[in-house]
């Protein structure tokens, strides 16, 4: 039986099904890995535990560009009302979700599959909510909202702890990213990924990089998620007490490759359901991107120019080719 609640992805995309893709996506993955883990409460310890938490940061950001770190600062309470959330939103109807707005955030949030899609490596079977965190004009708010203007508060003092350290790491003593991004400017992606019975080669989520400076992520332990190291794919072990960094696009090309940008994916399960949410630190639109040394390995260029070549290399291409459109 098909659960009205999630959208109709089969019935969609049933024509990429009729012939079975090989199984390279499985052969090329390893055995499970823990990404670096990091302490933050060292950050408030010793002079010199601190120094030293912030060289693992900078040493993570730099060989895998994924790090977990654990006494972050987010209660879990808090995670726990999120991961709530993200139940009950994504088990209303398909049709509700399609039509409705979101706890009065911006229309058109909701989104499922991939519309750009011409095959199944190019199929993202999953749905999600993709929330622009500008400031809600009601004065009574849903608690719901409350809380996830709450949670998307703390994920930024995060993010912006963790940028700082990182633009410290390359000598740069200035606030260009905490005025580049702003509440306003960053946004959040509450994602599920319906169980996908029909074959076991399907992305949840397709291989990609992040469009931007730095993402976190809280998953739960149903696990999937995947990442390029060496040449190889290997999946992410899940922590239940930890939560996943990765460094995006855009602070790959300031840093002047430093920092590492990985592609990653998510997996679909045949039996399971998987849910997850990310903040994505990201700039005003204005905001140019320039390398902080040189000669630098990419032109200068602002973040909406990166999201409009981003956009139509999918549309041309069905794929995002992102930082090598700007090599210099």
């Amino acid at each position: 039986m098909v659960d009205q609640n999630n959208p109709p992805l089969f019935n969609t995309y049933k024509s990429f099904f009729s012939h079975q893709p090989s199984d390279q996506h499985r052969m090329a993955e390893t055995d499970e890995c823990e990404l670096p883990l990091i302490d933050l409460s060292c950050l408030k310890n010793s002079q010199a535990q601190m120094i030293q938490c912030k060289r693992d940061i900078v040493t993570a950001s730099s060989v895998w560009g994924f790090f977990q770190v654990v006494n972050h600062g987010i209660p879990e309470e808090l995670l726990e009302k999120m991961r709530s959330i993200m139940v009950n939103v994504f088990r209303r109807p398909f049709e509700t979700k399609a039509k409705e707005r979101l706890f009065d955030f911006s229309p058109h949030s909701y989104r499922w599959g991939t519309p750009s899609a011409t095959s199944l490596k190019q199929l993202s079977w999953s749905e999600a909510y993709h929330i622009a965190l500008s400031p809600s004009p009601q004065q009574e708010k849903q608690s719901t909202r409350q809380t996830i203007e709450e949670f998307a508060t703390l994920m930024s003092n995060l993010a912006h702890q963790l940028s700082s350290v990182l633009s410290e790491g390359l000598g740069y003593e200035g606030t260009y990213l905490k005025d580049s991004c702003t509440c306003n400017t960053c946004y959040l992606r509450l994602n599920h990924y319906p169980p996908c019975p029909i074959i076991d080669e399907v992305f949840g989520l397709i291989p990609h990089t992040d469009s931007d400076f730095m993402t976190i992520l809280v998953q739960d332990q149903v696990g999937g998620l995947q990442l390029m190291k060496d040449g190889r794919w290997i999946a992410v072990k899940p922590n239940p007490n930890a939560l996943i960094i990765n460094i995006g696009d855009l602070f790959q090309a300031w840093s002047n490759g430093v920092y590492k940008s990985v592609e990653h994916r998510v997996m679909s399960n045949p039996h399971l359901e998987r849910f997850s949410v990310a903040y994505f630190l990201c700039p005003s639109y204005d905001t140019m991107i320039q390398s902080q040394t040189e000669p630098s390995m990419y032109r200068k260029f602002t973040f909406k120019e990166f999201r409009q070549q981003v956009q139509a290399d999918v549309k041309l291409t069905g794929h995002k080719i992102g930082l090598p459109r700007f090599l210099a």
